[in-house]
């Protein structure tokens, strides 16, 4: 099945609602889909649900210091990226990174930073990330990249425009 990005609307979700994703995509073979920090009040889950509902995509957004620049002010890591791999392609993907980057704005990040699976590296930089390290191994997962992405915090008029434009999903879900 694929979805056309205009299908897809992302909302904020508990994170037991990323966990199913998260472990067909990012741990088929098994592993950790439980993660610390997942359920500390400053994290955000969203979630991209097609038309019917069906969550097609999930990512976890949390603060945190960024190993490659120590000096940020508001460093806030990216993890748990996942998209169904029947909609990769349609927006899912791009709409929660966007959704979780005007989040982050209007919350006073500077800087989004993620550990990127090689085959992920070429989507992150479409967003805006650049690589900053080297290729390193995590254990039973494999490859990564270390990408970070500058942010500039909106100012309260761009904020409520976003806000203003936002779609928003008919009794939608959202939880904090």
């Amino acid at each position: 099945m694929t979805a056309e990005p205009s299908t897809v609307t992302v909302d904020e979700v508990a994170a037991e609602a990323t966990y199913a994703l998260r472990g067909a995509v990012l741990r088929p073979d098994g592993g950790e889909i439980v993660w610390a920090g997942d359920e500390d009040p400053a994290t955000f889950h969203l979630a991209a649900r097609t038309s019917d509902g069906r969550i097609v995509g999930v990512v976890r957004f949390s603060p945190a210091s960024c190993p490659w620049r120590p000096e940020a002010r508001a460093p806030w890591q990216l993890r748990g990226m996942a998209t169904d791999t029947g909609v990769r392609g349609a927006g899912a993907g791009r709409a929660l990174v966007a959704e979780g980057l005007t989040r982050l704005a209007a919350r006073g990040g500077d800087l989004l930073w993620c550990d990127a699976r090689m085959a992920a590296v070429g989507f992150y930089e479409r967003m805006g990330f650049t690589v900053v390290t080297e290729s390193f191994d995590k254990p039973g997962i494999g490859p990564h990249l270390g990408m970070v992405k500058d942010l500039a915090p909106l100012t309260p008029r761009q904020l409520g425009a976003s806000l203003r434009t936002r779609p928003e999903r008919p009794g939608g879900n959202r939880s904090s």
